[in-house]
């Protein structure tokens, strides 16, 4: 009987809506306008959209760093977060598989032992009260019928509550990875910063000696002196604000690495150790909603609120449970397994709500509105990546121009430098010339580091909004 009646409840149809994945955008770009030129040139290195190049899981490994990897492997192996994510992962899973139960009928055995005084009067029988032992051994099995579907959609919203968890995961590894290398990216070009700039004081320190000379010769101001000395003053300023930023990316590095500030080791890295990725993946507008991890968990709570209408709508119907109990009963232990003391019982119980207040139907309407709720988180956040991403290529677009300007700028210093050392040569100017050449070069310079490192940064960032190869997993 108990199968009969499962295969008829599996075979009902479940109420409420069934889910069907949302639509892909029917958007033909990213930007709006032109797009961004196939390849992006500045300082000597290109980048190229191309549509087989493939967004890898392992994406990070394109910058060809090895400190870059090193440090990747550590946070995705020590990461407190990620780790939490795991288990609130499998937390999920084994929800839906005690969920799931359910299907399957309900059984349960209980064996009681009393000492009883029982009277006759309360049947009224006129006879003495006796007391007696009482051993009872039984056994009960029950099965819920699912007519309505109510507890299909139950486990149809814990499964889609792992899909959900699962994706957060995913979403967490490609954060943690994005958050290492940028911050790898940073402290490089902090580090490189600080070398520069350390040169430029030597710089202006020498042009402070020749120009003290100078107004001791009475050739010079001594108001040329302050000048110098205000401008080194504020170069050697600089140097701690940059220390501070490559301790706290150091103290960044530690924690997403699960690891204390002073037991961590900071791998040295320099930007001339980072390589610029070449190809970049041409990517379809279409595509990016089964790729990014966020839409994925936005898709799977869409899902989620879909089938808690479902089981809104079962509550507001009858429900009918079959039963079957059986058991022994015996006032002696060695004889409980008698014939004389057995009991049985089969029963089926409908319950059907008549009144509740309308509880029942709010909790209803309570899930039309949550899934219309889900829908318009679905629908921002589909928004929000695709204007992350074209944030992206634009940005990659203007990074190069300025990269190149910042080349070409660092390219004529340079010149500069070169044709005032050849006039010294000559005799037809002054050393002081060649350091106030020199301190441009560098001065240039470190704004083109500052360019460089942006560039890998946004990069990083566009690697990130295409959903860091996670894919679609199901």
């Amino acid at each position: 009987m108990l199968a009969l009646a499962a295969t008829v409840a599996l075979g009902a149809c479940a109420v409420g809506p069934d889910f069907s994945r949302p639509p892909e955008p029917q958007v033909e770009q990213f930007v709006n306008g032109a797009p961004p030129a196939a390849t992006l040139s500045a300082a000597g290195k290109a980048q190229a959209f191309r549509a087989d190049a493939a967004v890898r899981d392992d994406w990070w490994t394109l910058f060809g760093c090895r400190a870059i990897n090193m440090t990747v492997d550590e946070a995705l192996t020590g990461n407190a977060t990620l780790a939490a994510a795991q288990a609130t992962l499998l937390r999920s899973e084994h929800d839906l598989r005690a969920g799931a139960g359910v299907f399957l009928p309900q059984a349960d055995a209980q064996f009681s032992a009393s000492r009883q005084k029982f009277s006759p009067l309360r049947a009224g029988v006129d006879l003495a009260p006796s007391i007696f032992n009482l051993f009872t051994l039984s056994a009960t099995v029950s099965y819920a019928l699912d007519i309505w579907g109510g507890e299909r959609r139950a486990v149809e919203a814990l499964a889609a509550q792992v899909d959900a968890q699962r994706y957060a995961l995913a979403g967490a590894y490609l954060t943690l990875a994005a958050n290492v290398v940028n911050t790898m990216i940073a402290r490089a070009a902090y580090r490189d910063e600080i070398a520069a700039t350390q040169e430029t004081v030597a710089l202006v320190d020498q042009q402070i000696a020749i120009t003290n000379a100078q107004v001791k010769a009475g050739t010079s101001a001594y108001a040329a002196l302050l000048t110098l000395e205000n401008e080194r003053a504020t170069l050697q300023a600089s140097v701690p604000v940059l220390a501070q930023k490559d301790a706290q990316a150091a103290d960044l590095l530690a924690l997403l690495s699960g690891q204390f500030p002073s037991e961590w080791q900071a791998q040295p890295v320099s930007l001339a150790d980072i390589t610029l990725p070449a190809g970049l993946p041409q990517t379809v507008p279409s595509s990016l909603v089964r790729r990014r991890p966020d839409i994925l968990q936005a898709e799977a709570a869409l899902h989620v609120a879909s089938a808690g209408i479902g089981v809104a709508t079962a509550a507001l119907f009858p429900n009918l449970t079959l039963s079957a109990s059986g058991g022994f009963d015996n006032m002696a232990l060695h004889g409980l397994l008698g014939k004389e003391g057995q009991v049985w019982s089969v029963g089926a119980g409908l319950t059907a709500p008549l009144f509740q207040g309308g509880t029942l139907w709010y909790r209803r309407k309570a899930a039309l509105a949550a899934f219309d709720e889900a829908s318009a988180l679905y629908r921002q956040t589909v928004l929000a990546a695709f204007a992350q991403v074209a944030d992206t290529l634009r940005a990659l677009e203007h990074d190069a121009a300025a990269l190149d300007a910042q080349t070409r700028a660092v390219e004529a210093a340079a010149q500069a430098l070169s044709l005032l050392k050849t006039n010294y040569a000559a005799g037809t100017i002054g050393y002081l010339d060649i350091l106030i050449a020199d301190r441009q070069y560098h001065t240039a310079r470190i704004a083109w580091l500052e360019a460089s490192a942006q560039r890998l940064q946004h990069t990083v960032a566009f690697y990130a909004a295409l959903g860091g190869g996670a894919g679609d997993v199901r």
